[in-house]
């Protein structure tokens, strides 16, 4: 008798082959997706330095140019073309030394013509005024003969006034004498009073015409030293420099002809990148070198007024020694922005240039390195402050990252 053998159950079978082949194919995908991308790499392609604990100091370098302490312009007042010249660039003069002459025809006529105006106006004035005076001693002429006549009519009333008591004259002819006596009066009153007026009146005339006077003599004054400002002096004793006048050449009024260095010193000013503005203020030490020796400096002027990304610093130098200085010279200042300190620092290299310091790659052994993720802060021109992600003692790669900038592994060989 044959025996029935069951049928296994096909279902469980091909769910057991699909499982199995899915987690096959996921873990391929796995390891497919999470693998780091990888370049080959020779070492001597790459420049490698350790992470290491340094004195940092955090300082600029910038070029300065010497300039003196204490310069005074040469200006032009009166412009006009070089007539003369009494002095030479560089030589040394004092305060009122004349420099050299111009000449404009048209400027001198027009002094000529405004001088010989203001002069007849003072004429007319003195002339005016002298009228016055007269009319004031004719009525002081005319004063005396009223009183002459006053006093004759007096003596001859008081005589009369007797006579008329004894009955001599008759009283018609008495007062005859008597109103001529009061008319005489009358006429030495009104002569008086208009005298005083007349002096008052004129007090005020001949003290505005004196005023004027006084005025036109000043602007009489003020343009005959305008004409005296055809002839440059120096404003100041001192070396004149920048001093370069040619006969016949035309300077226009307020233009700079030349500068006096009054000889008390020298300054530095320099151009600073407007990125260290924040930073750089007055006080600031610095140092620069000047024949094989080390100068201190300090800022002792900052102008904040930022044109094509640079901004202006003025130092003096702070060091004890006697400086054989030049206008015109120039120097390197290291400008110290913060004390020396130990810190955790990386050297400069070019990667920063790919990574703005937000990554770098780390030495794993000496075949392998990866891609991590930092915090640069500070820098000087030898390193940069490592804020965070990288260990002291830890290899890093500072050269160019150009060619593997979009990979997150080297595999490094020496061949």
């Amino acid at each position: 008798m044959d025996k029935t053998i069951p049928r296994k159950n096909r279902k469980f079978r091909y769910l057991t082959i699909g499982i199995c082949v899915f987690l096959v194919v996921s873990t391929i995908a796995f390891f497919s997706f999470n693998k780091k991308r990888t370049l080959n790499v020779k070492i001597d392609e790459l420049m490698v330095q350790k992470v290491e604990k340094a004195f940092f100091e955090d300082f600029i370098v910038f070029q300065a140019k010497v300039e003196p302490l204490n310069v005074m312009l040469v200006n032009v007042t009166e412009g006009g073309s070089v007539k003369e010249i009494f002095a030479e660039n560089g030589a040394m003069v004092i305060k009122g030394q004349p420099l050299a002459r111009l000449y404009n025809p048209n400027t001198e006529l027009n002094y000529l013509t405004q001088e010989t105006a203001i002069i007849e106006q003072i004429n007319n004035l003195n002339t005016g005024k002298l009228n016055i005076r007269n009319q004031e001693l004719n009525l002081t002429k005319d004063l005396v003969l009223i009183e002459h006549d006053y006093n004759d009519a007096k003596r001859v009333y008081d005589m009369n006034s007797k006579l008329f008591e004894k009955d001599v004259i008759s009283k018609n002819d008495w007062n005859t004498f008597k109103e001529s006596l009061r008319f005489q009066e009358e006429r030495k009153k009104t002569i008086q009073k208009t005298i005083q007026k007349e002096k008052q009146t004129n007090q005020i005339q001949i003290s505005q015409i004196n005023n004027s006077i006084r005025i036109m003599e000043q602007s009489l004054d003020i343009l005959r030293n305008n004409k005296k400002n055809f002839l440059i002096t120096a404003p100041e004793s001192g070396r004149l420099t920048s001093f370069q006048p040619v006969l016949g050449k035309t300077f226009q009024a307020g233009e700079s002809i030349g500068k006096i260095d009054a000889q008390q010193g020298y300054k530095l000013t320099a151009e600073v990148d407007e990125f260290y503005l924040e930073k750089v203020r007055e006080g600031l030490k610095g140092q620069v070198e000047f024949k094989r020796k080390d100068l201190e400096v300090s800022i002792t002027k900052v102008i904040p007024e930022v044109k094509n990304g640079h901004f202006i610093v003025e130092l003096v130098f702070t060091s004890k020694e006697n400086i054989a200085l030049q206008d015109g010279l120039s120097f390197g200042v290291k400008l110290i922005l913060s004390e020396k300190n130990k810190i955790l620092v990386v050297s400069k290299g070019s990667f920063n240039q790919e990574t703005a310091g937000k990554w770098i790659f780390v030495m794993k052994g000496q075949n392998k390195a990866e891609k991590r993720n930092i915090k640069l802060g500070r820098e000087n021109h030898s390193y940069y402050e490592v804020l965070e992600g990288l260990k002291e003692g830890e290899s890093v790669i500072i050269s160019s990252y150009s060619d593997y900038k979009d990979f997150e592994e080297l595999a490094i060989s020496s061949q």
